[in-house]
């Protein structure tokens, strides 16, 4: 066993929910831990996520001990070894330690055991095999901590074959170096992901979404972008041109205007310039709604709001709708270049948060009222009267909207005039 460190500035373990499970799983001949993301988190000084716990003792003593103490038990794996406790609403993994019989794909043939090192090696990437006592001793069999101080995601054990037991740690492996990483990707785990590449092709859709939507959001998200494309591995992911200009584009348009990275407008500046790719792309990742309608608005036309003026704008914005109007716009700023002069894009950009479309104003009885017969005919005529409503830029006194509903009401007039 290798202790390398004691973990002094993780809250969680020596106050709040996490430590009151340590606390009811350690003792009576059981240990737990915490271990994965939230210690390797804690090293580095980043907020812990989710809080995973490894024990010693079987599932249904998990189940037994959290009943005593009145605390929520779900199995939500237990046929894995894995129990979810809810503890002041926080609900923890609780997995017995275990060792993979037989692997295919992400399902595993496991047996239960007692064995912390077996445990961890077991494990996708080194950062990921630390755990850490409830006293805060850092245990390390698989030389996490040198590759946390090195900014290093590498494998543990043999790279082809860890990523043969689940082609998802190809996108894990660039998806955590642009997280956590520095530098080029460890050149061995890249070599092993661009042997294993086609093994992306047997993954479900959806838990390739899940990865490629986390991975455009890290901080080194761009050079792993570039480090994937290069290994020819974005392909078969995307299933047509990995546009890596724009992308970089969008990162820098979000951070000039102080934004929280976007998952979606990053994967449409990667990904489409047309509606066609934005379709694809729906069904390649099998995206949610939400996601594909954004996609598809963002590839239709997004040309047309470059070099906008202010007037044009808001008639674009009126149209669209603010969300709408913003993922586009954000599309087409990423599309201009490199060289793009930011401060008009900036303003375009902006526009939602100075001016709020009116509502249009005039009503169906106000052409009624100028001749104008119910059903298609009304339609027709609110439709002109809207676009000259706009031409105009939004007015709202009385004497311009009434000037509007006669023009418009006498063009359509003498538009169906026998």
């Amino acid at each position: 066993m290798t202790i390398d460190r004691v973990l002094h500035d993780a809250p969680w373990l020596s106050s709040g929910p996490a430590m009151r499970v340590l606390e009811l799983l350690n003792g009576d001949g059981e240990e737990a831990r915490v271990v994965g993301g939230a210690v390797r988190n804690a090293l580095l000084r980043i907020p812990a996520g989710d809080i995973d716990i490894a024990t010693t003792a079987l599932p249904e003593e998990v189940v037994r001990r959290s009943k005593v103490v009145g605390i929520k038990s779900v199995p939500t794996g237990i046929g894995h070894g894995t129990v979810t406790l809810v503890v002041d609403g926080q609900p923890f993994e609780i997995t017995t330690l275990r060792q993979d019989i037989e692997t295919f794909g992400r399902k595993a043939k496991v047996a239960f055991g007692r064995d912390w090192v077996g445990d961890a090696q077991r494990r996708d990437f080194t950062i990921n095999g630390l755990s850490v006592s409830s006293d805060g001793t850092v245990h390390d069999y698989v030389g996490g901590l040198q590759d946390i101080a090195a900014r290093r995601v590498r494998f543990i054990g043999y790279p082809d074959r860890r990523i043969a037991e689940d082609y998802l740690r190809i996108l894990r492996f660039f998806r955590m170096h642009a997280a956590f990483g520095a530098g080029h990707p460890d050149h061995v785990g890249y070599l092993a992901c661009i042997r294993g590449r086609a093994g992306l092709a047997t993954l479900s859709a959806e838990r390739v979404r899940m990865e490629i939507l986390k991975l455009v959001v890290a901080k080194g998200a761009v050079d792993a972008v570039v480090a994937m494309e290069d290994g020819g591995l974005l392909l078969s992911i995307l299933g047509g041109v990995a546009y890596r200009g724009p992308f970089a584009n969008m990162i820098a348009a979000e951070r000039d205007l102080g934004q929280k990275p976007n998952a979606t407008l990053r994967l449409g500046a990667l990904g489409v310039a047309t509606t066609e790719d934005a379709r694809r792309l729906a069904i390649r990742l099998r995206l949610t709604n939400g996601e594909t309608k954004a996609l598809d608005s963002m590839g239709h036309r997004w040309w047309r709001l470059a070099g906008m003026d202010q007037a044009t704008a808001r008639r674009r914005l009126y149209r669209l709708g603010a969300a709408r109007y913003r993922d586009r716009l954000m599309l087409a700023w990423a599309r201009a270049g490199v060289d793009a002069d930011p401060a008009p894009w900036r303003e375009l950009a902006t526009l939602p948060e100075r001016w709020s479309a009116p509502k249009f104003p005039l009503k169906a009885a106000d052409f009624v009222a100028r001749g104008i017969s119910q059903g298609p005919a009304l339609g027709h005529v609110l439709t002109l009267a809207e676009d000259a409503w706009l031409a105009a830029d939004f007015p709202l006194q009385e004497s311009a909207l009434t000037a509007i509903a006669d023009r418009s009401a006498e063009r359509f007039a003498r538009d169906h005039r026998p």
